[in-house]
């Protein structure tokens, strides 16, 4: 979490692969339906998505759509939940850079189902898609995670993440002798990023109701046909799941505009 937008470039560039495989996803879906408990009172009267990052005067979702669109999409499904019409409003009156259709659950299908039922309203149910929760605010080039999706033949293809622990880490040695303090260091583990590549199979394979994360990926990774696309150095990538959030958010923003 480091460079905050526009798009950065991974040393692997899309060129590197064949055309065939080269082709990115001209669709997307967009999973917009979280209520944001903990990022309350910011989502009392708006769905998380709708809240805008200090400084900017654009919601995630916009922040989310414009980089879709950078990245050659157009045609994206918003996916609706908690307080639906406050984002389809601002969705039928905002200047959008790509065609979006909304979709509202008539009852909770969880992640997977959701995942299924918008999938359903794509308009080329043949061809891949991405996908992204609707809290993650991020930049990398979405078109190399395609060709990486499609080099490795994946049914499914994760972002993945390192982000920054939360807390002070000590280093210590052997004799158990405190070396040194470090302020947030990266996690040693790299996490699902939100963000996502399918094939134009995938959706057969979502859970009509239930967690796909549960059911699908474990059975893809099973399979090996789940791919790990690890984000880019200096890509920027956060989710905005709390205040704090939204805070630090705004504080990276201005101190890439300072710089």
């Amino acid at each position: 979490m480091t460079d905050v937008p526009p798009v950065s470039r991974s040393s692997v560039s899309a060129a590197a692969f064949p055309a065939s495989l080269a082709q990115a996803p001209a669709q997307a879906v967009v999973l917009a339906g979280g209520q944001g408990s903990r990022l309350r009172p910011y989502t009392d009267d708006r769905p998380k998505p709708m809240v805008e990052i200090p400084g900017t005067g654009v919601p995630i979702i916009g922040h989310q759509l414009a980089w879709l669109a950078a990245e050659g999409v157009t045609d994206a499904v918003v996916s609706c939940g908690h307080l639906a019409e406050v984002l389809q409003d601002w969705l039928a009156k905002a200047d959008l850079p790509l065609r979006v259709t909304t979709v509202v659950e008539e009852e909770p299908l969880g992640r997977g189902g959701g995942l299924k039922y918008a999938a359903r309203h794509l308009p080329h149910p043949d061809r891949a898609w991405y996908a992204t929760n609707g809290d993650i605010w991020t930049r990398f080039s979405l078109r190399e995670m395609a060709a990486f999706h499609a080099e490795r033949g994946a049914t499914a293809t994760l972002a993945l993440a390192r982000p920054r622990i939360p807390w002070g880490a000590v280093e210590t040695n052997e004799f158990g002798q405190v070396l040194d303090f470090i302020e947030s260091p990266p996690s040693p583990y790299l996490i699902n990023a939100g963000v996502y590549v399918f094939g134009a199979e995938f959706a057969a394979l979502l859970p009509d109701l239930g967690d796909h994360e549960r059911t699908t990926f474990p059975r893809l990774a099973r399979e090996r046909r789940l791919a790990g696309f690890p984000l880019p150095q200096g890509a920027y990538w956060r989710a905005i799941d709390t205040a704090k959030d939204l805070t630090e958010a705004a504080r990276e923003l201005a101190a890439q505009s300072g710089s």
